[in-house]
């Protein structure tokens, strides 16, 4: 009964696949493809024992898919699995149209994804950033690396992260201080939830506008909100700093 499984019981038509076909058909090494299945990203394979397993079109198709959205759209791993674990389940179809919609009129506000790229290695260099701490901001989900040509690059939208991390190692949140870019973790924490909350009380309020009036409302505000992000994040460390007195 609780013997593994032998070859003989695999469905090769079903599951065509082994490991070594996944990598080489996506180019990818058989510790990539683990990382995205022990992350959830990629369904498990059919297991005929400890350390064999096959798989189907379905696996080859999710692998490529974020290799696709990775370096096109440069997405996190982070907001890849949330994609793929229905985020957007709570919107309505309505509400879905409505986002659909409001896109590409924001391109000017949050940008569209570029696709231009920079040298990882000359930002590491120029910024005092370690390659270690680079993988930590990747593991968070703030940026993603891709490489080209053998070089490691990430998308020139999100160069502004090393380049932050770096000042502030430069300001003084050393590492024998016990700083770590983990640290940074409560912020994208924080923020992750804020949109979620944000796109919960917005979008059902919006959701009978043509989706250019939507696109103008929010355009307006945005920046607005973001200002009063910083403000009143400053403005809370006065007060707890006031009451000390």
């Amino acid at each position: 009964m609780g013997a593994a499984m032998t070859r003989t019981d695999v469905d090769r038509e079903r599951y065509p696949y082994r490991m070594r076909d996944l990598c080489e058909q996506t180019g990818l090494d058989r510790q990539t493809i683990h990382f995205y299945i022990q992350q959830g990203l990629v369904p498990e394979g059919f297991k005929t024992g400890r350390n064999m397993a096959y798989y189907g079109p379905e696996h080859l198709d999710r692998i490529r898919l974020i290799r696709k959205l990775q370096h096109e759209r440069f997405l996190p791993l982070k907001a890849i699995k949330a994609m793929f674990d229905g985020r957007d389940d709570s919107f309505t179809p309505e509400q879905r149209t409505l986002l659909a919609d409001v896109r590409p009129h924001l391109a000017a506000v949050v940008g569209e994804g570029d696709t231009e790229t920079v040298a990882v290695a000359a930002l590491l260099v120029a910024h005092g950033v370690t390659k270690r701490e680079l993988r930590k901001m990747e593991e968070l989900g703030l940026l993603t690396t891709i490489t080209q040509d053998g070089e490691l690059r990430v998308a020139a939208q999100d160069a502004w992260m090393i380049e932050l991390w770096g000042q502030l190692r430069a300001a003084g949140l050393s590492r024998e201080l016990g700083f770590e870019v983990d640290d940074i973790a409560i912020y994208e924490e924080a923020i992750s939830d804020l949109l979620d909350r944000e796109l919960a009380l917005l979008t059902p309020r919006l959701a009978h506008l043509p989706g250019d009036q939507a696109a103008a409302l929010v355009e307006r505000a945005l920046p607005l909100i973001s200002s009063f992000l910083v403000r009143y994040h400053l403005t809370k460390v006065r007060n707890f700093f006031a009451v000390l007195d």
